[in-house]
């Protein structure tokens, strides 16, 4: 009976290791869906520019797509906002919490110090929370909460847990990030470069995009004219053409394996 438990016990381990295989953890969040599946999210971030707004819910509309966004609760605070957060809930996008005041919360260095308490982190994650109460937004509706500088370590994922939430990422491997970069940076990447960096990734990698959280900031600094968020139309359509379901984050496939 114990040969026979032990070979049951392998091939369980072997079931679930295979379908968390499918997905990617990082730091104990997902920072990627079921890779069998040709579902893919865009994530939107802002803390403190929105100038992509008007460009990005009129891009959704005219390609019936939906997205995700999170947004600080200085973002939600901010009255120059307040209609285009509107116009996304009502358009049916998930909305979600991306902190209030934008902390760092680990060393870019050393990843496992932590910068902030957990009183400070609950405290800061709260109002972020009550920001969005007041357009109707609960943890009900928003359960997954992506860090700010989406950055975060193993604590700040079970403090979050601990408040009743999931916290998540964006898919590494491609530039999409540095949407926000400005030419005075050494970082700084043009739309073009970093729309190559996405497509190459689709065509070089056996799942492509499929499970994908690809992210994009909603608004940048002035500084920066090319503005990636122009080319949100053109994203959509190739990626329609290509085969994938465009769909928020509570769409993915996010499972978690219990022994």
């Amino acid at each position: 009976m114990m040969k026979y438990n032990s070979i049951i016990s392998g091939f369980l381990f072997l079931f679930l290791a295979s379908n968390v295989s499918a997905q990617q953890i990082v730091q104990d969040a997902f920072v990627r869906a079921d890779t069998t599946q040709k579902k893919i999210a865009i994530v939107f971030t802002a803390d403190e520019f929105g100038d992509g707004a008007a460009i990005i819910t009129n891009a959704l509309k005219q390609e019936n797509a939906k997205a995700s966004f999170f947004f600080t609760g200085k973002f939600y605070r901010n009255k120059d906002f307040t209609n285009a957060i509107k116009k996304l809930k009502e358009d049916g996008h998930y909305l979600g919490g991306h902190s209030d005041q934008h902390p760092l919360y680990a060393d870019w260095s050393k990843r496992d110090s932590t910068l902030i308490t957990q009183r400070e982190f609950r405290k800061d994650l709260r109002n972020n929370y009550a920001a969005m109460k007041r357009f109707g937004i609960h943890k009900s509706d928003a359960h997954f909460f992506l860090p700010p500088y989406e950055w975060y370590n193993k604590e700040i994922v079970r403090w979050t847990a601990e408040e009743g939430l999931q916290l998540i990422n964006f898919t590494p491997g491609t530039i999409s990030n540095a949407d926000y970069t400005t030419p005075d940076m050494k970082n700084y990447r043009s739309s073009d470069d970093i729309l190559q960096s996405v497509w190459n990734y689709e065509m070089q990698r056996p799942a492509g995009l499929n499970g994908f959280m690809l992210l994009l900031h909603f608004g940048t600094d002035p500084k920066r004219t090319d503005k990636l968020y122009r080319h949100l139309p053109e994203i959509i359509q190739r990626l329609k053409a290509k085969g994938y379901e465009l769909v928020r984050v509570d769409e993915l496939n996010f499972p978690t394996p219990k022994l």
